[in-house]
């Protein structure tokens, strides 16, 4: 029977009926969920799940959530997190996820623009910022905790224990069997499911308006290109709130039954997923870039004999990456030294990054580089990008097995209408699209939907093109392209990737609009960076110490050096300096998907920029660092300016790696 369709073949066109199909497909035989806890998984079937959602949702009404109210939902992935959500609906309200880092100022901001009645929140952490909010929230009823511990002694009587309402909600049921669906049967295909807050690249987050059937319309049309079955894991550790890991984790779940499984805790996210092994897999940009660093450092520090190894079945294995890329069959002799590589080697280095298993592995949310996603085809992992905007639910296009362009991020599907807006005569233009899963627009923000919607096409913002063979091309954000004063156009993101391929780089932003050269501000990677430091015998105190050593800036201009060589002459970086600290979210550096927001840098960095675009080698910084409990405090610092030599005078003997660098020993 298909994983999709109930037993009457009819597919339910809401969420909390399909959870109710799954629970009568497949009552207590199979598992759901799964939670780490005290270094057990704890299983729920999905008639438990169903239960819980339940009574969740009745324990709502009995606290006087109506139809239509709204209730937010704070904290890691965890299986209460979905009860909250489902039973939200389920009772006809409207649920939204806040992200769990957010400080204060940006949770009074969606707390206040989405009207919540009612909030979840995991823990004492994220109950004492909704109490310190608490003035500014005049219309939160209730807060629900999920988690008691630190909260014993706390006598407000907003607070009530997450159980403690599933408690009142099992009253109900016992005092009205069939409340519970009807309630779900009342619920139409074309309600509001979800209001899901953008990252907010251009200032405060935007509230997407989802109903029913864009969601469903859009996971089913996924379906049918990436299928899922029953017998499918996932991991869920991407934050909940991002629409990339509600289709995962919520929306495709229910649709297809697959068990979605939840770490103990984020930081033991990389560990679970080597236990679990799960098939499905999706991961940010970031995440996949930090795996890729990860191997690579390790195979830096590895004994000779291991790194030979390594040396030798790498190239072996991006040769048959390529293979792939080109839809080319590969000989005999090939096979068989990929046959050996991977014994060798790719089948042990998947098992320990928990991906032995897997057979759909994907990424969305931004570009992944082209170095990086080659790498990971060259280990085996079927690696996807996917592309798409939270308002059209999610997922517009993915790459197909078999038809898989580094370069592209995919065909569109089946549902989705793409075209290129007013496209240059290169093909390039703005990336529109179309299709059941086009949002209802912003919350509260008539003047940005129209500005988005015009004649029925979301204007994404985006530059691309479609190559010949149907692939859609994302070069960068329409804002974001840039010319020098030559005239030459340049993508900063194609070349910030490039960069990020280096085990030594955690960001970077590319600079040069208007300007007569391309120049970059790099964060290094304070672990490996650090780790390099140190076998050098290199002493250093602080991230900023780090970023001003010397030897630090020769190790990353070889990598400079790298990326150049792949590039036109023209978009060559010839500055670069190294920031004194991380670029982050809670500085509004980035958001909270880790997207640059390149307005406010541009303001904030204004003096860092300037000192690139002149004739100085060194700058003094005094700069204000915001901690995330609001503390701050001031750092004094000098930036030095980094400036390429004419590439004749870099040999190829600045960076050694591979076999007879190996012999020759390491740099």
């Amino acid at each position: 029977m298909n994983s999709s369709k109930s037993q009457s073949g009819e597919v339910p066109r809401t969420l909390p009926s399909l959870l109710v199909r799954n629970a009568e497909r497949f009552g207590n035989s199979r598992v759901a969920l799964r939670e780490k806890e005290y270094g057990i998984w704890q299983p729920v079937t999905w008639r438990e799940y169903l239960e819980h959602v339940r009574d969740f949702s009745l324990g709502l009404t009995s606290l006087g959530f109506g139809r239509g109210d709204t209730l937010g939902i704070i904290g890691n992935n965890r299986p209460e997190w979905l009860y909250a959500e489902l039973g939200t609906e389920a009772a006809g309200g409207v649920p939204f996820g806040i992200f769990q880092d957010s400080i204060l100022s940006e949770v009074a901001y969606i707390i206040d623009h989405s009207e919540a009645v009612i909030l979840v929140a995991e823990d004492q952490e994220q109950v004492d910022k909704i109490l310190d909010l608490k003035e500014k929230l005049p219309r939160i009823k209730k807060i629900i905790y999920t988690d008691p511990k630190g909260l014993w002694d706390y006598e407000d009587d907003i607070l009530i224990d997450y159980y403690e309402v599933e408690r009142l909600g099992r009253e109900i049921h016992e005092k009205d069997p069939d409340l519970f669906l009807k309630n779900v049967n009342s619920i139409n295909e074309g309600d509001l499911a979800t209001i899901c807050y953008t990252s907010g690249t251009t200032g405060n987050p935007k509230g997407t308006l989802l109903t029913y059937s864009n969601i469903i319309s859009m996971v089913a049309s996924l379906n049918e290109v990436d299928p899922k079955f029953p017998d499918d894991q996932f991991l869920s550790f991407i934050p909940l709130p991002w629409i990339v890991e509600q289709t995962m984790s919520v929306f495709s779940a229910l649709y297809s039954g697959y068990t979605v499984n939840f770490p103990e805790e984020p930081e033991t996210a990389m560990a679970d997923l080597y236990e679990i092994a799960p098939s499905l897999v999706v991961a940010s940009p970031r995440m996949w870039e930090g795996m890729s660093r990860q191997v690579m450092v390790k195979h830096l520090d590895a004994s000779f004999l291991k790194g030979l190894v390594y040396d030798l079945c790498l190239p072996v294995g991006y040769r048959w990456a390529d293979f792939k890329f080109d839809k080319k069959k590969p000989s005999l002799g090939w096979k068989t030294l990929y046959w050996i590589a991977y014994f060798s080697m790719f089948r042990a280095l998947r098992d320990r990054l928990g991906f032995s298993k897997v057979r759909s592995a994907m990424t969305g949310g931004a570009a992944l580089g082209p170095d990086v996603f080659r790498f990971f085809h060259a280990l085996g992992i079927n690696l996807k990008q996917i592309y798409g905007q939270t308002e059209v639910a999610g997922y517009s296009t993915i790459h197909r097995d078999g038809d898989i362009n580094f370069d592209s991020v995919g065909i569109p599907v089946p549902s989705a209408e793409i075209s290129i807006f007013e496209p240059d005569g290169e093909g390039v233009g703005e990336v529109i699209s179309t299709g059941p899963g086009l949002f209802q627009g912003y919350l509260k923000n008539e003047e940005a939907s129209r500005e988005t919607i015009i004649d029925g096409w979301l204007h994404s913002g985006d530059a691309g093109y479609f190559t010949p063979d149907g692939h859609l091309v994302i070069i960068d954000r329409v804002k974001d392209l840039m010319h020098l004063k030559s005239g030459a156009r340049f993508s900063p993101m194609f070349i910030e990737n490039k960069l990020k391929f280096c085990p030594y780089i955690v960001e970077t932003v590319v600079l040069g609009h208007q300007q007569e050269y391309v120049a970059a501000m790099i964060c290094i990677d304070y672990k490996h960076a650090g780790k390099w430091a140190e076998d050098h015998r290199i002493s250093y105190t602080t991230y900023s110490d780090l970023a001003a050593k010397p030897e630090i800036y020769d190790l990353i201009e070889r990598e400079v050096v790298r990326v150049n060589k792949t590039l036109p002459e023209k978009a060559r970086i010839k500055k670069f300096l190294l920031l004194y600290k991380e670029l982050d979210p809670d500085d509004e550096e980035l958001t909270r998907t880790k997207k640059i927001r390149r307005g406010f840098i541009n303001e904030k960095y204004v003096k860092e920029i300037a000192a690139l675009y002149s004739d100085v080698s060194e700058i003094p910084i005094e700069a204000v660092i915001r901690y995330q409990d609001g503390k701050t405090a001031t750092l004094r610092t000098h930036l030095i300016i980094r400036t390429m030599k004419p590439e004749s005078e870099y040999k190829d003997s600045l960076r050694k790696k591979g076999f007879w660098g190996r012999l020759r020993g390491r740099s």
